[in-house]
């Protein structure tokens, strides 16, 4: 098996070190066997927090650097020092994201160019310098969280929905031009899941758990999917999403 398939690489680097969905996939992977990881993150005491979890988990080593996804200039650094640091990678998940506001026209366009910036360019930047380093290592996997609001942004979420499609093109893209060299990307759409992040919402149809999304991003990366979705049924039904009049589309609210 080569180094850019399944789920069997010891060292996880995570983009996004707090993230629960990126944090209960590692655990999933922990469970299968020993693994030593690297939490890549804007808030000190949260990457600490995740650490100690993921050590009392049976983590074997656990490493922590601080970056913000808008500090474009460190990106690069950051992430060569973490994979020094770690001995290389051979899964990264890209775990990058903020909600902001939900909406059409958003009331405050600096925060929402805001989300642009953080989901879209951070996020794209650190997938870029990610995959420069597997590229030289020859090989590895880039698990990208993607939303399945990438596939048709609603109304409800004109901005989020927006950043996430740029996000998932340019995966989808990256994993076409880097199959070559041994460097897999696989994109994992999540619906509603049920995180800090989503507190205080309704629940979308087919609401999801970090643990049940990481639990289907890792049987596809042992199956060799280069997209899934979280609940996998959400494939079809935003499939008949997509088929919807654009008339009757815009009358969904939410």
């Amino acid at each position: 098996m080569s180094r850019g398939s399944g789920s069997g690489g010891r060292r996880v680097l995570v983009l996004g070190g707090s993230s629960e969905i990126a944090l209960a996939i590692v655990r999933e992977l922990q469970s299968q066997s020993p693994r030593e990881v690297a939490l890549v993150g804007r808030d000190a005491a949260a990457l600490g927090a995740a650490a100690a979890a993921l050590g009392a988990a049976g983590c074997q080593r656990v490493l922590t650097f601080e970056l913000d996804a808008l500090d474009l200039s460190r990106h690069e650094q950051v992430l060569k020092q973490a994979f020094q640091e770690l001995g290389g990678a051979d899964i990264v998940i890209l775990a990058v994201g903020v909600l902001g506001e939900r909406g059409g026209l958003p009331a405050d366009i600096p925060a929402a160019v805001a989300v642009l910036q953080v989901n879209l360019v951070g996020a794209g930047s650190l997938l870029m310098y990610a995959a420069r380093e597997l590229c030289g290592a020859r090989g590895g996997t880039l698990v990208v969280l993607s939303s399945v609001a990438a596939e048709r942004p609603r109304r409800a979420n004109v901005v989020y929905g927006a950043s996430k499609a740029g996000l998932d093109s340019l995966a989808q893209g990256l994993g076409d031009a880097l199959h070559e060299h041994d460097v897999r990307v696989l994109v994992v759409r999540p619906g509603f899941v049920r995180t800090k992040m989503t507190q205080g919402l309704d629940a979308a149809p087919l609401a999801s758990t970090p643990q049940a999304v990481a639990a289907v991003t890792v049987d596809a990366l042992d199956r060799g999917a280069h997209t899934v979705w979280a609940p996998r049924s959400l494939r079809w039904l935003m499939f008949i999403m997509k088929l919807v009049p654009r008339r009757l589309f815009r009358t969904i609210k939410q």
